[in-house]
């Protein structure tokens, strides 16, 4: 078969299952055709003529991008059932039956833009040039092109440690305890903690914590943000006594808002903290803590969609640089302008232009 055929006969087939799916499509046939997209787009970056190196990394985006794809549709597709522990395909009477629908049938899509983009509309990049070609080649243009191999190694190189098999295995075996729609997380800050912050009242600065953890997410999120630093939280004291965010609760509280424990960080050999201060007044740490209360006593959970969608279903539903960034904003702290949920962690310290935040210390494992 030519490669305008097979690229005709994937686009029809394409096509028809984005149509079909959408209306009749359950859990299941949603992952097998996420499965048959990523086995047809494998096929057709195969065929393309093209770097090593540059197909590597593609198959290397398609296989998270699957991942991502299984993991959206157990979240909308499936909803727990309080009686057995288990989940249930979700209620076609419910509001957010077809905004769960269509957002799984878009997700089908992505994977397909990545590769018209690089593979159908850029892949004459991707070709050797001729002789005739290759005498107009200037020496800018020959450097240039060795960075971006060089680029594509070291992001292959990087994308195969965050995915390996054991971080994979973490991440899927967490997916259970999270809901992106439902509040899973109440209560999990004691009365303890809201006294030592009460009692931090006379340090007028609020601590901004932003972290490599070296957990699995973290090694999964880099691969998409290109940054080491992928988690941020809040501190009222400068020991990080009383730090709070949006975290998976390392199995001992349900993923949403809970305090931090940095010390089980130690077991990560390349886990590091850096610390900041951001002043403000007795005033507006008041009122961080109230809105942090709020939450404790209305419930949370981790925005685990919302790293993909960038929007939250729910007001207590967040992430974790989205957590700190809307703390901050509701208190009048924010020193930068950008939506909650496009907030990364290393946000915090690359858009401090106007030298808001004074750097405290930091502390590697």
């Amino acid at each position: 078969m030519s490669l305008k055929k097979y690229f005709w006969f994937t686009n029809i087939v394409i096509l028809v299952a984005i149509a079909g799916i959408l209306i009749f499509g359950s859990y299941l046939l949603f992952i097998l055709v996420y499965i048959a997209a990523f086995l047809m787009l494998l096929g057709r970056t195969f065929l393309t003529r093209g770097q090593v190196r540059v197909k590597l990394w593609l198959f290397i985006t398609f296989g998270v991008i699957l991942v991502c794809q299984i993991v959206m549709a157990w979240q909308l597709l499936l909803i727990p059932v309080v009686a057995d522990g288990g989940r249930a395909p979700i209620d076609p009477s419910l509001s957010t039956y077809w905004p769960r629908r269509i957002i799984c049938t878009f997700a089908l899509l992505v994977p397909l833009v990545i590769s018209r983009y690089i593979v159908v509309g850029k892949y004459a990049q991707f070709y050797l040039p001729s002789i005739k070609e290759a005498g107009t080649i200037g020496f800018a243009e020959i450097k240039s092109a060795a960075a971006k191999a060089l680029f594509f190694a070291e992001k292959a190189g990087r994308t195969k440690e965050s995915l390996s098999t054991d971080n994979i295995r973490e991440i899927i075996e967490d997916f259970p305890r999270h809901d992106s729609f439902n509040y899973v997380n109440e209560g999990t800050l004691t009365e303890n903690y809201f006294i030592k912050a009460e009692a931090s009242m006379a340090d007028l600065n609020l601590y901004i914590v932003v972290s490599h953890t070296g957990s699995a997410a973290s090694d999964i999120i880099s691969v998409f943000t290109n940054k080491n630093y992928n988690h941020a939280s809040l501190s009222f004291d400068r020991e990080l006594e009383t730090a709070v965010s949006y975290n998976g609760g390392n199995n001992v509280y349900p993923p949403g808002m809970n305090p931090e424990m940095f010390a089980d960080l130690n077991r990560k050999g390349d886990a590091s903290i850096l610390v900041y201060s951001l002043s403000c007044s007795v005033e507006q740490k008041t009122q961080v803590l109230r809105l942090i209360r709020d939450v404790n006593e209305s419930g949370s959970a981790y925005n685990m969609l919302g790293l993909m969608t960038k929007r939250s279903y729910r007001p207590n539903i967040m992430f974790c640089s989205q957590f700190v960034y809307r703390m901050l904003e509701l208190a009048g702290l924010a020193y930068f302008k950008k939506a909650d949920g496009r907030v990364r962690p290393t946000d915090f310290i690359e858009l401090d232009y106007r030298r808001a935040l004074k750097f405290e210390y930091e502390v590697g494992f």
